[in-house]
């Protein structure tokens, strides 16, 4: 709670946005909200996908709403914002996966705030090139796409998602965005080994990914998929360390780190590369 956490969410409801930070019950939420930052979720709260780890809702996706980015920009304005994280639902039942809206709500700040800086955390767009282009014409500071486990547990975490399709994606937004440093992240604690974790970093790093999100798997509700174990902050400092070995621009790592967890400090590391925090 505090002031900042009630002007925050009485914004979001006057302005009938949505916001990862509570469809998706971020644990970081008072803080980041205090702090004044927010992720906003654009393309409705419903899902079309129904990933094992996630407390968005699921169903028939609503119809998309195009004067939402304009509403974000109003938001962003408002709160007087020099760094705006924009996620969405998957949008499985549009050829372009959504990437339109994206890039209307990245022109749509910058159109209110020149100087806010725009983080898009973007879903996996079926693997369509030209949705990805979109995104990437429209020059958000940062691109970020989850890879959310190792490959061996795709089946059960990510439904209808493929551990390549993922890298690919990355793989070819920096190719056609060499400029934009692109992120990923992953949820420990569902069953994973130390060297599937290791391994995904070494892919990602392969793929050029420039950051790096570790955090741990909090279990949304009994209906959601059960946690393994418990990742003791010691394994997240050794994984740390070894991303920074492995030549990534900057590691966020801990229990509670989620995509969007610090990301304004995560860009001004990737902006200048070798810096350690």
């Amino acid at each position: 709670m505090g002031e900042n956490y009630r002007e925050l969410k009485d914004l979001v409801t006057r302005l009938k946005l949505h916001t990862v930070c509570e469809s998706a019950a971020c644990p970081n939420v008072g803080e980041c909200w205090n702090r004044r930052t927010a992720t906003f979720m654009i393309l409705g709260n419903v899902c079309t996908r129904r990933c094992g780890f996630c407390a968005v809702q699921k169903g028939a996706p609503l119809t998309v709403d195009y004067d939402e980015p304009r509403r974000v920009a109003e938001a962003c304005a408002t709160l007087g914002l020099r760094y705006a994280v924009i996620t969405s639902v998957n949008r499985d039942d549009r050829k372009d996966g959504g990437a339109e809206l994206f890039a209307l709500t990245i022109e749509a700040i910058r159109q209110r705030l020149s100087a806010c800086r725009v983080e898009v955390l973007v879903p996996d767009f079926q693997g369509v090139y030209s949705a990805m282009d979109i995104v990437v014409n429209a020059r958000p500071d940062v691109l970020n796409h989850n890879t959310e486990t190792v490959p061996r547990l795709y089946r059960q975490v990510r439904l209808g998602a493929r551990y390549e399709r993922s890298l690919d994606m990355l793989r070819y937004a920096k190719r056609v965005g060499p400029q934009i440093p692109t992120k990923s992240g992953l949820m420990l604690g569902l069953g994973e080994t130390e060297t599937e974790v290791m391994n995904v970093m070494r892919d990602l790093r392969r793929h050029q990914v420039d950051i790096l999100t570790l955090g741990q798997y909090l279990r949304p509700s009994q209906k959601h998929l059960p946690i393994v174990r418990y990742v003791p902050q010691q394994e997240f400092d050794e994984l740390k360390n070894a991303g920074y070995e492995m030549g990534f621009a900057h590691v966020e790592a801990g229990p509670l780190v989620r995509s969007s967890y610090h990301a304004d400090s995560s860009h001004e590391s990737a902006a200048m590369p070798g810096r350690v925090s």
